[in-house]
């Protein structure tokens, strides 16, 4: 049995979020994604996630090609959550090429591409943008 593993925030679920998640269940019998923590999401993008680490985990845990959610509390902990999972593949995005080439020493690593023209940050810049911004922040 192959198991996958993935990472992301999944903030304002989309289309792509589904595309890479299907793309990276195709490539073995198990799709295992760590959701980053709201405390982790701060520290990359400098802002809150627009729902909780609880509602995004439930969320994920809901798409057909996902066996199983877990909590990823920091990036530096990548490599122990393969090992503790089992992963034979990494899956990440190209916008993340070559960054997690360190873990093919413990796994397959593979960089699917995003879905042109849909992103996280523009969905929300957009409708921060047509609502007046602040209010919402």
């Amino acid at each position: 049995m192959t198991t996958v593993i993935t990472f992301g925030t999944f903030d304002v679920f989309h289309v792509g979020h589904v595309n890479v998640l299907e793309r990276a269940r195709e490539l073995g019998d198990r799709l295992i994604v760590g959701v980053s923590s709201d405390a982790l999401n701060f520290s990359k993008k400098g802002r809150n996630p627009v729902f909780s680490q609880d509602e995004r985990k439930r969320i994920i845990k809901s798409i057909h090609c996902v066996d199983d959610v877990f909590l990823e509390e920091s990036l530096e902990l990548k490599g122990d959550y393969i090992t503790a999972h089992n992963a034979d593949i990494l899956v990440m995005g190209n916008d993340w090429e070559g960054k997690f080439d360190h873990y093919r020493e413990l796994c397959e690593v593979v960089y699917l591409p995003r879905t042109e023209g849909v992103s996280t940050s523009e969905i929300i810049d957009g409708i921060l943008s047509y609502f007046g911004a602040k209010q919402f922040v």
